[in-house]
């Protein structure tokens, strides 16, 4: 039997805004669920974030990874001297351009980062469980959408 509630909810997800802010609401909640399981370090989001897109972007410059996570320069420099801290990348000299460093992930950067996903992924796959085995189709179904969404 369908409650009320949920004939309300359907009739707001019938809009692209309806369903523009449920996924929002949704999204950001199940990004905080994610972000509870750290892998026992102290790293802020944006570090976190950093770190990740030195691992894809091995060899790239602080300008660059700058524009590619849509901060200012400086704030970047302050994230990498972090990083660079903590022994989790590490900066090298540019093959062509002598005033410029490329930066790239440590070992230690690395373990951090697959302990991270490992977490996360097994929290995730812990709640996929309890989902029927239509409600998962219909997540799979969605899961390029939401990609294509995040790229646009």
């Amino acid at each position: 039997m369908i409650t009320n509630s949920e004939k309300s909810q359907a009739a707001i997800l019938r809009s692209d805004a309806g369903l523009a802010s449920a996924l929002r609401v949704s999204l950001a909640r199940l990004n905080r669920r994610l972000r509870r399981q750290a892998a026992g370090h102290s790293l802020t989001p944006t570090q976190l974030a950093t770190l990740a897109a030195v691992e894809r972007h091995s060899g790239i410059t602080p300008g660059g990874l700058a524009e590619l996570e849509k901060v200012q320069p400086p704030s970047m420099t302050r994230v990498i001297a972090a990083l660079e801290e903590r022994g989790l990348v590490s900066r090298t000299p540019h093959p062509t351009d002598r005033r410029q460093v490329t930066v790239g992930v440590t070992e230690q950067g690395s373990t951090l980062l697959k302990e991270e996903r490992r977490r996360k992924e097994a929290w995730l796959t812990q709640r996929l469980k309890e989902l029927t085995p239509e409600e998962r189709t219909v997540l799979r179904q969605a899961a390029p959408i939401l990609e294509k969404l995040s790229r646009i």
